[in-house]
């Protein structure tokens, strides 16, 4: 089966490594103790600095007396999920991934399409799931493209942390590289942050998160006419785009 990050795998299970707890994407057991080997990978991979990190965007730069729509990329829950950061009133949580389950209410084709109209997100999520996109520059792309102008990108990925291979481990960030994607994407990085201290949270001490909160201005048509055509581009010619 194809998991999350476009690959095609004969191994025969993939994960989704987020803020303390895995998100099984894909795949199926053959012959292995699921609940063992899903408690054993939850229990490594538990990271509670993650929720704090999410919930302090949230709280800073989130208008709470506004209504607002929530798009969380990557929130197949299995052992926990964002959703309580974003549960108020007039506010909209919507958690999209590949696989049909709990807290998934928009099964995905690929990573790198987002079935949604052009600005029509005021806030797009993601945490603790770039590491393990190939092709993270292309995903990313089409999260600006679904929020609407003014609207917020709150992404949180890892700066350290062990090797987790589910089904690859890609990446690792620093501010620059959120800088980057700023360029990149035309947006305004309005706060970056890295974890250099290890976290109190024993769990989380392994662990450090590169969090960046980006707001998309309003894009001239030729900036979005070349998000488009990069996209477009990309499905013809990367493999598992």
């Amino acid at each position: 089966m194809r998991s999350l990050w476009g690959v095609a795998d004969n191994a025969p299970f993939s994960f989704q490594v987020l803020p303390s707890r895995l998100y099984l994407l894909s795949g199926v057991f053959f012959g292995h103790d699921f609940e063992a080997a899903r408690s054993q990978l939850e229990a490594f991979f538990m990271h509670k600095s993650s929720y704090e990190h999410m919930a302090a965007c949230a709280g800073q730069f989130l208008d709470g007396n506004k209504p607002l729509s929530i798009l969380d990329i990557g929130s197949y829950d299995v052992n926990g999920s964002y959703r309580p950061v974003f549960d108020r009133p007039g506010w909209q949580y919507r958690g999209v991934d590949l696989a049909a389950g709990p807290n998934v209410d928009l099964v995905l084709e690929s990573p790198y399409r987002l079935p949604l109209a052009s600005r029509s997100v005021d806030v797009v999520v993601s945490g603790q799931a770039f590491e393990h996109v190939p092709f993270f520059w292309l995903s990313w792309l089409e999260m600006v493209r679904v929020v609407k102008p003014g609207g917020h990108i709150f992404l949180i990925a890892p700066s350290r942390g062990p090797e987790h291979r589910y089904p690859e481990d890609c990446w690792r960030f620093y501010p620059d590289g959120f800088q980057a994607l700023a360029a990149w994407g035309r947006v305004h990085a309005l706060s970056i942050h890295t974890d250099w201290t290890p976290h109190h949270d024993a769990d989380s001490a392994l662990w450090g998160d590169t969090v960046g909160v980006f707001q998309v201005p309003e894009q001239s048509l030729w900036t979005r006419c070349r998000a488009g055509l990069i996209c477009r581009l990309a499905q013809r010619l990367v493999p598992g785009c």
